[in-house]
């Protein structure tokens, strides 16, 4: 992965503090949304993304997996549920929360499957590591499998329909939608109740961000489950209020731009302040949210 200075300043104190959580009271929750299907919700600290996972006599399923000093802990969720082995992970997109046991999981046999651009960047430009840095990603992390648009998995009764959604958080994300069950893994392509991390370094866009969660959505009915990438089990009308969030911002920042502001004019004017208290977090506070959009309309 490319190390920007925006991804660092997310990545680097997450993945430190991870470090250190090895002795912490971290676990993952499990949640069945339908028969042997499952969210894995890290608890007690920051974990990464949730995970999902898909089990049955046909096989097991891991969609991302944690942060790399807790993949012991995702194993042991793991176990609680089935005695059988990881035998395909899919990753949702190239960051480290996302995809951090990679290389544990493929040491163990997990045939790794993600699209051609998250296989790109890991070759290109290596995997992070604890510090922030990078490093070159061992062949094990690599996935073996790739797809430029979509791939279908039959498994264990159901479809599991693997699709890229362009430009979105990255170049390289990939969205899981569980027809016959009505749940969707969305990556980091949602954030649940809180600003969206969109890595404009890394391929990502607004307009593709924005794109994405509108594909999603027109999946969606007022049934359906929706795993974000971050926060917590989300359902159409979580996912409609953060498109109108994202939209009403992208707006208030390009009505700024183009009555002539500076970023940091813009910046003190404040203008996503109405949504600071619901959506702000420690990560993607307001100022970085306004910051990525000016970058993203002034590019």
């Amino acid at each position: 992965m490319r190390i920007t200075s925006a991804l660092l300043a997310l990545l680097s104190p997450v993945l430190a503090s991870a470090v250190l959580a090895q002795d912490s009271g971290i676990t993952f929750k499990s949640t069945e949304l339908a028969p042997g299907l499952y969210m894995l919700e890290g608890q007690g600290g920051f974990t990464g993304g949730n995970l999902g996972l898909l089990m049955g006599e046909d096989g097991v399923v891991l969609i991302d997996d944690g942060l790399p000093p807790l993949i012991g802990r995702v194993q042991a969720a793991i176990d609680q549920l089935t005695e059988e082995p990881v035998d395909f992970l899919i990753n949702t997109h190239v960051h480290g929360d996302h995809i951090g046991g990679n290389e544990a999981l493929g040491k163990e046999g997990a045939t790794i499957v993600a699209h051609d651009n998250l296989r790109r960047r890991l070759v290109a430009e290596g995997m992070p590591t604890a510090t922030g840095s990078s490093a070159p990603a061992p062949d094990d992390s690599l996935p073996v499998v790739t797809f430029s648009d979509s791939v279908t998995f039959h498994l264990n009764g159901r479809e599991a329909f693997v699709f890229h959604v362009e430009r979105a958080h990255t170049d390289g994300d990939a969205v899981i939608h569980f027809r016959e069950d009505n749940v969707i893994h969305a990556g980091d392509a949602v954030f649940n109740g809180m600003f969206p991390f969109i890595d404009l370094d890394s391929g990502g866009s607004v307009d593709g961000f924005i794109a994405a969660q509108e594909r999603i959505l027109s999946l969606t009915d007022e049934e359906t489950r929706i795993i974000p990438g971050h926060g917590p089990l989300a359902g159409k009308q979580e996912l409609q209020a953060a498109i109108d969030m994202l939209k009403d911002a992208h707006s208030r920042v390009r009505a700024l731009i183009q009555a002539g502001r500076s970023e940091q004019e813009i910046l003190e004017a404040n203008p996503l302040a109405d949504y600071h208290d619901d959506w702000s977090w420690q990560f993607i506070t307001t100022e970085r949210m306004t910051r990525t959009l000016y970058r993203a309309l002034s590019d």
